[in-house]
């Protein structure tokens, strides 16, 4: 009777223990994450501020991760570095699609622009009619970045060498998505381009990566563990900023009302001073005509006393 006993307590262990779910995991790409529970060998989470289930194997999508730090900074979670800074229009509260990508249109209550798949605004800012037929693609981003002051030179011959395996590494981006790594201390610029035809369902995209990377260097990590490492023979780099640049498929759609205050400013004073140095031109001219005119007078009335 024993052994059947032992049997039957093994065997009631073993169901309450496969019926529990195993809900012990983090979110290793995504910080901003809660509720998260393992499925099998993965495990799956929800993004705070739009409640999407996420894979935390892969890099969570650009818009869920703006969307997730709005909903940070209105509850006041989340603490923001002492650097920090946005870029462009700064961050705002993206409407997203269940896929995470962003909707082609966007809108704040007011007003409503034309994004492309980056988030970023690619049209003007106009009324809540304005219709976007498409999402347009990034296809091709540049960061433009700087390591902060070194002791000893950087090789170049092994930097872009060094990006490829880190980006791959951290960002799980694929190394022939990185054309070009240009260095000139202590400047690094690094081109990532990526077509809808080259892009596969597993692949990473480049905007997301970028957004990551941006993150890295600002302080403001999105991923759990590790930090940044790009290490060169001379040790590693440290980033002092990022600017990230974006080319469309399709050329962005933006008129002179783009300009800003300042520029339209200096617009305005040149051309007041070209028409003020005409009108200062024209009225010198019509003085020294008279004064050449009465000049000539004169010297008609010397010469007619001179020869009476």
């Amino acid at each position: 009777m024993e052994p059947l006993r032992g049997a039957a307590l093994l065997l009631l262990l073993a169901a309450v223990c496969w019926a529990q779910p195993d809900q012990g995991c983090t979110c290793a790409k995504n910080k901003r994450t809660f509720n998260c529970i393992r499925n099998g060998t993965s495990c799956l989470c929800t993004s705070i501020g739009s409640e999407v289930s996420v894979r935390c194997d892969t890099l969570t999508s650009k818009c869920l991760l703006m969307k997730a730090e709005m909903a940070g900074s209105k509850s006041g979670r989340r603490r923001k570095p002492e650097h920090a800074y946005v870029d462009n229009d700064g961050i705002y509260d993206p409407d997203c699609e269940n896929s995470g990508i962003f909707k082609a249109r966007q809108c704040n209550g007011t007003s409503c622009w034309c994004v492309n798949t980056a988030g970023a605004r690619r049209t003007e800012k106009i009324d809540t009619d304005l219709q976007c037929s498409e999402l347009v693609r990034t296809s091709w981003i540049i960061i433009e970045t700087k390591h902060s002051e070194r002791s000893t030179g950087v090789d170049a011959s092994h930097l872009k060498e060094a990006i490829k395996n880190e980006f791959k590494e951290r960002y799980l981006l694929d190394p022939k998505y990185i054309s070009d790594v240009v260095y000139e201390n202590p400047y690094i610029t690094i081109e990532l381009k990526q077509n809808v035809s080259q892009k596969s369902a597993q692949d990473v995209d480049i905007a997301d990566v970028a957004y990551y990377f941006e993150k890295d260097v600002k302080g403001d990590s999105l991923i759990q563990s590790g930090t940044l490492n790009i290490n060169i023979s001379e040790g590693p780099l440290k980033f002092d900023q990022a600017l990230i640049y974006y080319v469309d498929e399709k050329p962005p759609e933006f008129s002179m009302k783009r300009l800003t205050a300042g520029v339209i400013a200096v617009i305005v004073v040149v051309i007041l001073a070209i028409v003020a140095g005409i009108i200062v031109l024209v009225i010198t001219r019509k003085r020294r005509g008279k004064y050449e005119k009465a000049e000539a007078k004169e010297m008609n009335e010397m010469q007619r006393e001179l020869n009476p």
